[in-house]
């Protein structure tokens, strides 16, 4: 686990790596990769990289009985923006057959190094252009800080992307930092406010659930969280 001091370097580095990007004229994503390759196996230079399943996936699987009632047996499951892979192998330990993806290749080469020995299938795929075999296959899609980690102009092209995981009467998954609507959004990470996720909703999906959380960090903070659930009924 991180210490506060590893956590703000990696911070400090991660904002750096993104400021170069843009200053260069770079796609915004592409310091991902670039923070991936440069980390080189080191998870506390990546900000997010906590090597452990996140606590609000942890605790709403366990709420829904995955792997007791039959949700998550041979039940099928993509971990959007997987990283270093802990919350795809997590689902994947409580019956899912798990797809995880992410841009960056780095990032898939560490997690499938990470975990050789789980079945999850770890792969690069890039949310502005899914493989069409991926499109409406999932019986759950679990996203966790991968909307608030884009802009809202970029962001703004993944809720479709991100909805047309979902299979029929499939659910989506969505944890992030959570703001008020009339506070403004500073980041990387930016905040979403809960009227921004209901753009799932105009995608066709219907909101089951919707909790707020706090989240404690290593200098004290606690930081404002949204866990919410969607089902394409159909």
């Amino acid at each position: 686990m991180k210490s506060l001091t590893d956590a703000q370097k990696a911070r400090k580095i991660a904002d750096e790596m993104q400021a170069e990007t843009q200053a260069r004229g770079g796609e915004f994503t592409d310091w991902f990769e670039e923070l991936y390759a440069k980390a080189d196996g080191d998870a506390g230079m990546v900000p997010w990289g906590d090597e452990k399943a996140h606590p609000g996936l942890v605790s709403w699987v366990e709420q829904n009985g995955a792997g007791q009632n039959g949700f998550g047996q041979n039940g099928r499951a993509i971990d959007v923006g997987c990283g270093l892979g802990d919350n795809a192998v997590f689902l994947a330990e409580k019956g899912f057959a798990v797809t995880a993806i992410d841009l960056s290749q780095s990032a898939i080469d560490w997690a499938a190094r990470r975990f050789s020995d789980s079945s999850v299938d770890f792969r690069q795929a890039d949310l502005f252009d899914l493989p069409r075999e991926l499109v409406g296959q999932f019986d759950l899609v679990h996203e966790t800080y991968t909307l608030q980690a884009l802009p809202p102009a970029i962001r703004s092209k993944c809720y479709q992307a991100i909805a047309s995981l979902v299979a029929p009467r499939g659910r989506l998954l969505v944890i992030c930092r959570s703001r008020a609507e009339d506070q403004s959004a500073d980041g990387p990470p930016w905040p979403l406010a809960k009227s921004e996720l209901d753009r799932f909703t105009e995608l066709g999906l219907t909101e089951i659930s919707t909790s707020e959380f706090l989240e404690e960090k290593l200098d004290g903070r606690q930081i404002p969280h949204l866990k919410v659930e969607y089902q394409k009924i159909c």
